[in-house]
């Protein structure tokens, strides 16, 4: 549901002759349509079920910004880069998912008329996402951001987010009721609400490969596994629009590649 009092501008597009505002954002639990492919998501994504019990108090990662060109001339375009607690598949085969999510990332937009965007933002589902400001966020920065619960079973979470890159840091402590069940790493179509009303997911960007590093849950490098993989589909044609790698040797970080079946592993 949108809320008009919640709603934050974050970007202007060019339709023909007629401005579209964006007025509101949401970057939405996962949309499951296998057990490694969604609609919406594409990334690593761990359930308390399918790490044997497990909940989830905090989550970490870093990542470059992906630099955004359109896929298709003429149309705005929209990508998000981010770690999330909650949201998830909470299974391996994803039959369980949860409907809480709280998360922070960065925006990659491109308008209508071709030109990138981009900047940094946090969420608390189901509010819309609220855009960082004076965070200034350019292609090819350092981006390192965490979630953790603190101290444990209070229901405050400290998101903090930094551009390594300009030095800049963010830190905001809220208070959130989450199921501590899933965690994720993740590339992003996400909801797009204009000033006229209409609503879209998406469609993506072409992106530069992003590279996701030093992910850890609960304090703890997370162990990633192919398993956990998530590939980004277009329901409607089928059509493979974003593929994680396999982990990288670590396994606390993985590739991501746009309009692209395969993904190679980082070393």
């Amino acid at each position: 549901m949108v809320t008009g009092a919640a709603a934050c501008v974050l970007a202007t597009t060019t339709v023909g002759a007629t401005a579209q505002r964006v007025v509101s954002m949401w970057h939405s639990p996962i949309v499951r349509l296998g057990p490694n492919q969604s609609s919406n998501w594409s990334g690593y994504n761990q359930g308390t079920l399918e790490q044997g019990g497990k909940l989830f108090t905090s989550v970490s990662g870093t990542w470059r910004v992906p630099k955004a060109t359109p896929h298709k001339a003429g149309e705005a375009e929209y990508s998000s880069t981010w770690i999330g607690i909650g949201g998830g598949c909470v299974d391996q085969d994803c039959n369980v998912g949860d409907s809480t999510l709280i998360q922070a990332g960065t925006e990659q937009d491109v308008d209508a008329s071709g030109k990138a965007s981009y900047s940094a933002w946090w969420e608390l589902i189901p509010a819309p996402s609220i855009t960082i400001d004076g965070f200034a966020v350019h292609a090819g920065d350092l981006i390192s951001a965490s979630i953790k619960e603190t101290p444990a079973n209070s229901g405050l979470w400290t998101i903090s987010v930094k551009n390594v890159t300009t030095g800049r840091p963010f830190t905001q402590t809220v208070p959130y009721s989450s199921t501590h069940a899933t965690a994720e790493w993740i590339v992003e179509t996400p909801v797009v609400i204009d000033d006229s009303g209409n609503v879209s997911i998406g469609p993506l960007p072409k992106l530069s490969q992003v590279r996701f590093d030093k992910a850890t849950t609960n304090g703890a490098a997370p162990g990633l596994k192919a398993s956990e993989e998530i590939q980004l589909v277009d329901p409607n044609t089928d059509a493979v629009l974003a593929t994680p790698s396999a982990p990288d040797g670590q396994k606390n970080g993985f590739a991501d590649c746009t309009y692209a079946k395969s993904c190679p592993t980082p070393r």
